[in-house]
């Protein structure tokens, strides 16, 4: 008896002594409009994850009304990286689904993970979607990139710039560039994003509850001037400006433009890293 008490005393002592194992997390990347996951590989935003600790664990692409995993080599580390890669010129509701899918398979592949949801721009928005339906588990943070959380003028400018009356408009089908064309078949996600005022998309989002979980916004502009970039005014990037969330989210500014940039890479890996 007396041994096992020795030994049970030594196996106490050990476990102290030894440093607790470190908790594996999960990133998932979500692009914005007009874009896909290339973005955060263009970007070097990918690499820098990488290079700090948070490998590429794989790819979901969504096709049709499903998603498709593909997993990159070597994602047994600890914490890793998911790209989500989605119809960025569908409705706002499509694209959630499709993110949703790709949460829930995330989360029975890493079952403990926490994980941090990664949105730029319309990704944000479309991120808040996917948490405000609440058929996801397991995200602890959201951070919003660039995210037109109170919506933007730009898109009254595209729907206005597309909205051609008969004959005119089979004229315009015909003869316009390739950017009258992709904003006509953006229309239905331009409307999502229209400023929020009753009865559009994002009045209707910005007050419904949202999780008891982090919230982090990157607005562009420099030091306290959150100015915005040319697509969305920072006051619309600001996730405190959304009524369910307001007061409870961070803010950090970064001096870029819209698109993502290694300043972001950077910037999250700092926001990542800083409980690791």
């Amino acid at each position: 008896m007396k041994k096992i008490s020795i030994y049970s005393r030594l196996s106490l002592i050990l476990c102290l002594l030894l440093p607790a194992p470190v908790m594996a997390e999960v990133a998932v990347l979500v692009h914005g409009y007009h874009s896909g996951a290339q973005a955060w590989e263009s970007s070097g935003v990918s690499s820098i994850l990488e290079q700090n600790g948070w490998p590429r664990a794989g790819l979901y692409s969504g096709v049709g009304s499903r998603v498709q995993y593909f997993a990159a080599a070597g994602n047994d580390k600890q914490n890793k990286t998911y790209v989500v890669d989605l119809p960025s010129e569908a409705p706002v509701m499509l694209q959630a689904d499709l993110l949703s899918m790709a949460l829930n398979d995330i989360r029975q592949r890493n079952p403990l993970e926490p994980i941090t949801l990664i949105g730029h721009s319309a990704g944000a928005i479309v991120a808040r979607t996917a948490l405000v339906k609440g058929n996801v588990n397991g995200v602890i943070r959201l951070i919003s990139i660039a995210g037109p959380n109170l919506g933007t003028e730009r898109t009254i400018q595209a729907l206005n710039a597309t909205d051609t009356p008969w004959p005119f408009s089979m004229v315009a089908d015909i003869f316009a560039g390739g950017d009258y064309k992709t904003v006509k078949r953006s229309r239905h996600l331009l409307i999502d994003l229209l400023p929020a005022t009753p009865g559009t998309y994002l009045g209707w989002l910005n007050n419904q509850p949202h999780p008891e979980i982090e919230y982090i916004a990157i607005v562009r502009g420099q030091s306290l001037t959150m100015s915005g970039d040319w697509m969305v005014p920072g006051i619309s990037q600001d996730l405190n400006n959304v009524v369910a969330i307001a007061g409870r989210a961070k803010v950090i500014t970064v001096p870029s433009g819209h698109e993502l940039s290694p300043i972001d890479g950077a910037g999250l890996v700092n926001i990542l890293n800083s409980e690791n």
